[in-house]
């Protein structure tokens, strides 16, 4: 069973979805909801998750440190893994996280593991950024990344 619940952020009202103890997805978009999905506040993954994301919007958390489940290939499970690893208010640029994973030239590769991430904020693919530093890419809309990045700069000691 995936249960959902909701939270109020700066950037509107975010979903969370867990199932089995583990968190799946976070949207931004709350309409359109498979009927299948629950409504549980309670849940503790989803308390977890509500807790350490308010706490991120209020500045008191740039790291998270939630259970997760990626439906994902082993390459794009690799490109989010070293995703999360980007210090919170730095960028990384869609070549550079590329030869870190020891695949020089496969950034096209990389922004299309990006796309399919079903946890942003969590595994922050805001901080990956084109190579001359410009914001594209981001799946969930470029006003979303450009309001993530800000947030975390004005939040850096």
């Amino acid at each position: 069973m995936t249960y959902i619940t909701f939270i109020d952020s700066p950037m509107g009202k975010i979903g969370v979805a867990a199932a089995d103890g583990r968190l799946t997805r976070i949207f931004f978009d709350i309409s359109g909801l498979p009927d299948r999905w629950q409504r549980k506040d309670d849940e503790p993954t989803l308390t977890a998750a509500a807790k350490q994301l308010t706490e991120y919007f209020n500045g008191a958390r740039q790291a998270f440190e939630l259970p997760v489940t990626l439906d994902l290939t082993e390459f794009e499970r690799r490109v989010l893994a070293q995703t999360a690893e980007i210090p919170c208010g730095e960028t990384m640029t869609y070549g550079q996280l590329a030869a870190a994973l020891g695949k020089p030239g496969a950034a096209r590769a990389v922004g299309n593991a990006l796309r399919k991430n079903p946890l942003p904020i969590v595994i922050p693919c805001h901080r990956v950024v084109g190579a001359n530093g410009a914001l594209t890419g981001y799946a969930y809309g470029l006003q979303r990344k450009q309001f993530l990045l800000a947030h975390e700069k004005k939040f850096l000691p």
